[in-house]
């Protein structure tokens, strides 16, 4: 299927390794000019270098760091132009595991996971709308809908679903799509499930057994390209959508003779 969105410059923050490195190279195969952020250089060079096509860039910066989106936009205007799509990939919960944690620890955790996405959307979207044309994807999580996570971080995602329910519906009828994927446990080589797997086997095998319906973890493609549709020209009738990719985990998909 043609996606509609070769040559469309592609901004893809948190890219420098896992869902979003997965999404920049799934968007270059399409055709598109991407440029990536993370914290890390030296991930970003390697994810450049395996892109398809030329003309990709990068910018290493810590988006947490006051006035750091701004200095992102700046940087991708001067050096790349005008942005066509945007995906709010940056996310996680610090470590903060406590439900009673501090409000500092909470407003680290919401400027992480929401503010730094509404913060560049901000930026970008009134280019989209000059043009009648931009896709904004914001990466949530099934946190958001269900206790999956410590507290701030379940929030934060929550917030994030939101917004763009409400400011997805505001700006639909510019040909500026913004909608939201809702990711569940996704295996990426050295993260989270890679580690246990290899450390925790029986705890591993537990998990996929009794909280994940289709019995694995998802593969990195199969949000990639999720988000890459999410991003095409048939998605003109959505309207600040999720779209949950979990592969059953949230207990919502439970079959009710198992609850």
């Amino acid at each position: 299927m043609d996606l509609g969105i070769s040559e469309k410059k592609v901004l893809i923050t948190g890219a420098g390794r896992g869902i979003g490195a997965d999404i920049a190279m799934t968007l270059a195969r399409e055709g598109c000019s991407i440029l990536i952020s993370s914290r890390t250089e030296n991930d970003l060079v390697y994810v450049v270098e395996h892109l398809d096509g030329d003309g990709h860039g990068y910018l290493a910066i810590d988006l947490t760091r006051e006035g750091a989106p701004q200095d992102l936009y700046n940087h991708v205007k001067d050096n790349f132009g005008d942005i066509d799509i945007l995906i709010n990939n940056i996310g996680g919960n610090l470590g903060y595991i406590n439900p009673l944690c501090s409000l500092k620890e909470w407003r680290e955790v919401f400027k992480l996971n929401f503010e730094i996405a509404l913060e560049l959307n901000n930026l970008t979207i009134p280019h989209m709308r000059k043009e009648k044309w931009g896709r904004i994807c914001n990466i949530s999580s099934i946190s958001a809908l269900e206790n999956q996570g410590p507290p701030p971080y379940c929030a934060s995602k929550a917030a994030l679903v939101a917004y763009t329910r409400s400011v997805g519906r505001y700006l639909c009828s510019e040909n500026v799509i913004m909608n939201c994927v809702l990711p569940g446990p996704i295996f990426t080589k050295g993260g989270y499930w890679d580690v246990a797997s290899k450390e925790r086997p029986e705890h591993v095998e537990k998990y996929l057994n009794e909280r994940m319906a289709i019995k694995r973890f998802g593969e990195l493609k199969e949000v990639s390209e999720i988000v890459a549709f999410m991003c095409s020209n048939h998605v003109s009738f959505t309207a600040g959508s999720s779209f949950i990719v979990d592969g059953g985990q949230g207990r919502v998909f439970y079959d009710q003779s198992q609850i």
